[in-house]
């Protein structure tokens, strides 16, 4: 039993570390491939009209996401929410039971 859960944890990280790995080749991506979008942007006219920001910025609110992803940020229903609500619905469905009985 000790050797599953211990296999169970070890492939967990294993996934979170390959996730972790993906997102950080797209950040290097995203870097090269804006400073290049820059550098013909420059060159076509001098940055008058800044268009690579338009990529930049779609580009950049998918990295965004991607990181909330990988990291498990989720500041507003995260694990200590659910649980909170877990125990909230509980505690109605209980008063319910013994209010009708």
């Amino acid at each position: 039993m000790e050797i599953n859960k211990e296999n169970h944890k070890y492939l967990k990280a294993k996934k979170r570390v390959e996730g972790m790995k993906i997102f950080y080749t797209n950040v290097m991506m995203y870097v090269f491939f804006i400073c290049a979008l820059a550098g013909l942007n420059y060159y076509i006219n001098g940055l008058r009209h800044p268009w690579f920001l338009w990529a930049a910025f779609g580009w950049g609110i998918g990295i965004f996401f991607q990181a909330l992803k990988v990291f498990n940020w989720t500041p507003f229903m995260g694990a200590k929410w659910e649980e909170k609500k877990i125990k909230q619905f509980m505690k109605e469905e209980e008063s319910k039971q013994n209010h009708w009985d």
